[in-house]
């Protein structure tokens, strides 16, 4: 399509002139340097990918970025907002890979018949690199609204939290593809349809995204080319006439392996489908796609109801949220490619008490949060990271990355499930702020309410079963790419040997447990940060200075 083409269309560049026709014209947007916007041209559909922003990265002035770009010889500036926030990747190193976060797929139209005129089709957008779907919340707008630059579209519920998606061009919201609950919606998938003119939201009335807009998975393009493989095999049974199907099925299951695609594997996942109840029509017996969903297809028929609970048994299927998805796929990561260490260490805690009873009157006098253990366990934990930087680190294969920002991760469990948001630089912030933080970001994720700076970025997760469950000890699982988490257990009273032969005395002592990456935290490391880690709780007046 020509740029002449596009400007006869196009209401915004109808009235440049001196425009020079071009088959292949490019148009590049970058909010930052990491998430952009740019342009693909495939069948005479132009395909944007950034085609939204949202309102948690709104920033100073100061992020304000302005390009240029250049269209079929058409010459013009646009400034966007925008800013690089760092990411933590589930399970795996690529915190700086080709897909941002915060990416909408959108596609703009331009027809040359009379069906449809000019249109934008908007995506589901990439809010964290473990997003692979979302589902919508609620939409703001309805159909035939008019939609300004920085107005909310519509609230997406991700992996981690609910985001408002606002709207980048003028216009107006001809359609709505995905209505409000919507669920299971591929990153990419189109969920709405925008336009120009307001006349044109009346031809949009019974739009239907056609198939080739679907987003197609990585892993589904090796999927496709699984049905060619049998082709070598068709030729076995003519020398061997003897039955093919037990030596697939023990090839399949030998060594107690079960192959697959890695598709199937993720269908399965997603629908809680045992691999050893499918059988495999691929090469050897694997595992194809097709079988998980004959499976699930006769499942839901009642054919084969007896494999997900034992006869006899009265049961409810709760359906699994999309954290408890991620965070069941992560954790499941992290036992399964981390190894793991525990080390342990009992610390005495009368002075950690007695120090907390002195300053929350003056706290309260002030008009402050009063201060908790935790307040005081996160800040002794940052304080010792500065000291051991070493277990500030992550694994990145080639190397490991050490890191001079300090933001501990806070698990806060939830109805909606588990949660981790992030208290930043704790080890430069006062035990008053950090308090007041950790309350203010526990608060949103009971709401469900909390943003994406409110949970990336973290160094080092610390999470509690003591104070709120009296836990005494647990070993908690590492948060990759993180290489440490540090749990706290209950405190309990001991008799302790007093300063004369003969005398006992009562001490108040807490277990900690530390979770280690052996690939990043050698167990002398380990001990050295729980060494610094006690003198900071047990004399914890040197945290004030």
């Amino acid at each position: 399509m020509s740029a002449a083409h596009l400007l006869r269309h196009s209401r915004k560049l109808r009235s440049l002139r001196n425009a020079i026709d071009c088959e292949r014209s490019g148009l590049a947007r970058y909010f930052s340097t990491g998430s952009g916007s740019f342009a693909l041209k495939e069948n005479g559909v132009e395909k944007r990918i950034g085609g939204a922003r949202f309102s948690q990265y709104k920033q100073s002035g100061k992020n304000l970025e302005t390009c240029k770009v250049s269209v079929g010889g058409v010459n013009g500036s646009s400034a966007f907002r925008g800013t690089l926030t760092n990411r933590i990747s589930s399970g795996v190193t690529g915190l700086n890979g080709p897909l941002s976060c915060v990416r909408v797929a959108s596609a703009r139209s331009f027809s040359s018949s009379a069906d449809l005129p000019p249109h934008q089709e908007i995506g589901m957008p990439s809010l964290s690199p473990t997003m692979t779907e979302g589902n919508i919340a609620k939409w703001v707008k309805k159909e035939g609204d008019q939609v300004s630059p920085g107005e909310v579209l519509c609230e997406v519920e991700t992996d981690k939290a609910t985001v408002e998606m606002e709207c980048m061009e003028e216009g107006y919201l001809a359609k709505i593809v995905q209505g409000d609950g919507a669920k299971e919606i591929k990153v990419g998938e189109i969920i709405c349809v925008t336009v120009e003119e307001e006349g044109d939201i009346e031809k949009f009335k019974d739009y239907k995204p056609s198939s080739s807009d679907a987003p197609v998975a990585p892993s589904e393009s090796k999927a496709k080319s699984e049905p060619a493989e049998p082709k070598a095999e068709e030729k076995v049974p003519a020398k061997a006439p003897e039955p093919k199907a037990p030596k697939t099925e023990e090839a399949s299951r030998s060594g107690d392996r079960i192959f697959s695609s890695p598709l199937a594997r993720k269908l399965a996942e997603d629908n809680n489908v045992p691999l050893s109840s499918v059988k495999g029509t691929g090469p050897d017996g694997r595992i194809l796609k097709a079988d998980i969903e004959d499976y699930l297809a006769s499942a839901a028929k009642g054919g084969k109801s007896e494999t997900f609970a034992a006869s006899g048994l009265d049961y409810t299927d709760i359906p699994n949220a999309q954290i408890r998805k991620v965070t069941a796929n992560r954790l499941l990561a992290s036992k399964q490619t981390i190894p793991h260490y525990y080390l342990t260490v009992d610390t005495r805690v009368d002075n950690l008490i007695k120090l907390r009873g002195e300053l929350n009157p003056q706290q309260e006098a002030s008009g402050g949060k009063k201060i908790s253990i935790n307040d005081l366990v996160i800040k002794a934990a940052a304080l010792a990271l500065r000291k051991v930087p070493q277990c500030n680190s992550s694994w990145m294969n080639d190397f490991i990355r050490q890191y001079n920002n300090v933001n501990i991760n806070v698990a806060v469990q939830t109805e909606h499930g588990l949660f981790v948001p992030v208290v930043r630089d704790a080890d430069k912030k006062g035990l008053g702020t950090i308090g007041e933080e950790v309350k203010q970001l526990a608060q949103r994720a009971r709401d469900n309410s909390l943003k994406p700076q409110d949970y990336e970025g973290g160094t080092f997760t610390v999470s509690n079963l003591g104070g709120p469950f009296g836990i005494k000890q647990f070993c908690a699982i590492i948060n990759p790419p993180q290489s440490a988490i540090l749990a706290i257990g209950s405190a309990e009273k001991r008799v302790i040997p007093g300063s004369a032969d003969g005398q006992y005395e009562f001490g108040s002592y807490m277990s900690v447990t530390m979770s280690c990456d052996h690939r990043v935290i050698d167990g002398a490391i380990g001990a050295e940060f729980l060494k610094a880690f006690k003198g900071y709780i047990e004399n914890p007046t040197t945290m004030l200075l």
